[in-house]
């Protein structure tokens, strides 16, 4: 049981964390954390064009949710808001109802299935997907477009 929860493959992503630390001046931070463990994760996003183009995670978690935490910082960068929140929600379905896993950039959440069946693991495996998919979302609702400020004033005519 215990095993099949914390497969080779599971810890090998755990141990190899992509994108470690923090960014110098991201458009959005999110803080996560599993009141159940205590897993913590920091995650630090910059965004264009709906688009994340750098990615930062401090990340103080059990296996599980490092797992997921270097999954999304093995393909955080290039993905779209869409592509996090769809992932998010895929995971979350997965985990608790036995949903098909994500499919793209984020496949290799299918490692994680076994989960399901550790209804309080559940938290502490979703938070770098919950803390992405919120830093998304704070960072967009920053930018000029969606606040409806102006980046620089027209010139004269």
């Amino acid at each position: 049981m215990i095993d099949e929860l914390y497969s080779a493959k599971i810890l090998k992503a755990a141990a190899n964390m992509p994108r470690a630390g923090r960014l110098a001046r991201p458009d959005a931070s999110v803080e996560k954390v599993s009141k159940l463990c205590g897993s913590r994760i920091t995650v630090d996003v910059t965004l264009k064009d709906g688009r994340i183009v750098d990615y930062a995670q401090d990340v103080k978690a059990c296996a599980l949710g490092q797992a997921a935490a270097a999954i999304m910082g093995e393909h955080a960068v290039g993905a779209s808001v869409e592509e996090i929140e769809s992932a998010r929600e895929a995971l979350r379905a997965m985990l608790k109802q036995g949903g098909s896993p994500p499919e793209g950039r984020f496949a290799d959440l299918a490692m994680l299935a076994p989960v399901k069946d550790y209804p309080p693991r559940h938290v502490s495996t979703m938070l770098a997907f919950e803390a992405t998919a919120e830093a998304c979302r704070v960072a967009l609702a920053k930018t000029p477009e969606s606040t409806g400020e102006r980046t620089s004033r027209a010139g004269a005519a």
